[in-house]
């Protein structure tokens, strides 16, 4: 079924009237589809495993997303890749929009889909290339990897940068009690 405003009243989370196609850093936050443990598990590391101290094992999949991640950049020269995890059923990452001068002064039209170069435009490429590799290797055509939306947070200052790379670091210490563990689940 076709997309219809009028009848779908989507809202959007985004800020409104902001330009995520500017410079700056963005935290990105995206889950699989029903939450669905994909990309590996977190196994404990050491010797005192309810301690916070364990790690993220990537399966094949979260390899794929791994790659897809670190190749982003090398494809788009607008940005560069920050600090990142992959968990079992979503993924942390940091990117840095740089902008060269490239862009279009005012917008081109009213087109369907994320502005260019933008934070909507990166994450619906690189959904759309690790889903489509994950889904070549278990040969699910046009099944859904990821949840439709994803979230964002602008990154203000360099406080803000350090407090988010450290979640991001200690993402697979706080496995136990992540909302998005299964076992915690309502």
């Amino acid at each position: 079924m076709k997309y219809i405003t009028e009848i779908h009243k989507r809202r959007s989370i985004r800020l409104p009237g902001y330009d995520y196609a500017q410079n700056g850093a963005y935290f990105l936050t995206l889950c699989t589809k029903n939450r669905e443990p994909l990309f590996g598990e977190i196994v404990a590391n050491g010797v005192y495993p309810n301690h916070g101290f364990a790690r993220m094992v990537q399966n094949e999949f979260g390899a794929i997303v791994a790659s897809e991640w670190l190749k982003s950049a090398e494809i788009r020269s607008e940005i560069a890749m920050g600090e990142f995890v992959i968990m079992p059923n979503h993924f942390h990452g940091i990117i840095l929009i740089r902008c060269r001068g490239d862009r279009p002064v005012a917008p081109t039209g009213n087109q369907p889909g994320p502005k260019p170069k933008s934070v909507g435009a990166f994450v619906a490429g690189f959904k759309s290339t690790v889903t489509q590799r994950i889904n070549s290797i278990r040969q699910t055509p046009r099944v859904p990897v990821w949840q439709r939306n994803y979230y964002e947070h602008i990154i203000r200052d360099e406080n803000d940068l350090r407090k988010i790379q450290k979640y991001i670091q200690d993402n697979p210490c706080n496995w136990l009690n992540d909302e998005d563990n299964p076992v915690n689940y309502h």
